[in-house]
Formats: structure tokens, sequence, C-alpha cells
């Protein structure tokens, strides 16, 4: 079985996981979704891409909440579009640290805390788990496609000359 295969089998069982999770909590199914997104496109895997995506994740938190405080404070709707080009240029300038590098992991925060209304309180736990879930789906993948892939242990006695 391939990686990817075994990853796709993983991942299948742990989104309908993520789902009950998700609902069970009362949290973002979709906003998950979006946390598990950020980890598999993370260009670092394991623990360091888990770090990079949740550190990436809630800065985008941190800054689409910037840009709504800043826009209804101005309440004129041209300021609100400069106010999202300075913000946004951040996002991106922030890239020069290292764990926070991923400039889409920093839009898919901020996009998710946009599509929530400012709902921060609930993006961030849901974002998190969905990248905790990203790991997972992945890591337990990477860990079938290994189990399958084992020789199997042969019973049979070898003929004897």
């Amino acid at each position: 079985m391939s990686v990817l295969v075994a990853i796709a089998i993983t991942t299948g069982i742990l989104s309908g996981v993520w789902g009950w999770v998700a609902v069970s909590l009362g949290l973002l199914s979709w906003a998950g979704f979006l946390g598990c997104t950020t980890y598999f496109a993370s260009p670092k895997d394991g623990m360091k891409g888990l770090g990079l995506s949740i550190a990436t994740n809630m800065s985008g938190v941190f800054w689409a909440m910037v840009i709504i405080h800043l826009s209804t404070i101005v309440g004129i709707e041209i300021i609100g579009y400069v106010i999202t080009a300075i913000v946004a240029f951040f996002m991106c300038v922030q890239a020069k640290k290292t764990w926070l590098e991923f400039i889409p992991g920093t839009f898919i925060g901020s996009c998710a805390t946009f599509a929530a209304s400012g709902d921060w309180q609930l993006v961030i736990p849901s974002l998190i788990l969905g990248a905790v879930f990203g790991y997972c789906m992945k890591a337990s993948g990477i860990w079938l496609q290994k189990k399958l892939a084992q020789p199997k242990n042969d019973l049979t006695v070898p003929e004897l000359d």
C-alpha cells in the first residue's frame, strides 16, 4: 500500500471523528478542517509542522481582529480597505520570523476569523484541534503504511539438503 493510500484511509476515518468531536464540543467543523489543511500544506512535517501551523493560524486570527477592530473604530469604508492593505503587508512581512514563515497559514487563520464574524473564541480552539487532527491523520497514515509494509514472519520450515 502506498503512503498516499494509507494517509487517505486514516484521513477519512479521522475526518469523521473530527466531525463528531466538533459537533460534540460546539466547535466549527469547517474551521477545524482549515487547521487540518494548514498542517497538510505546511512546508514542515511532524511537530515542527504542527507548531508552524498553529502559530501562523493564530497570528492570522490576531491580524483579522486588528482589521475588524480598527475598521469598526474608523467607521469609514474606504479606510477599512486601507487598514486591510496595511495589515496584509504585516501578515507577509512577519514571515521573516522562522516560526511565522508559512504565510498561507496566516491567511487561513485570518479568513477563518472573518468567516466566523470575528468570533475568535470559537475559531481558535477549532483551528488548533483541526491542526492536531491533521497531524494525527498524516502520522497515523505513515504508521499504517509502514505497518503493512513490514515483512511477515515466515513460519514455514526451510527444506534441509
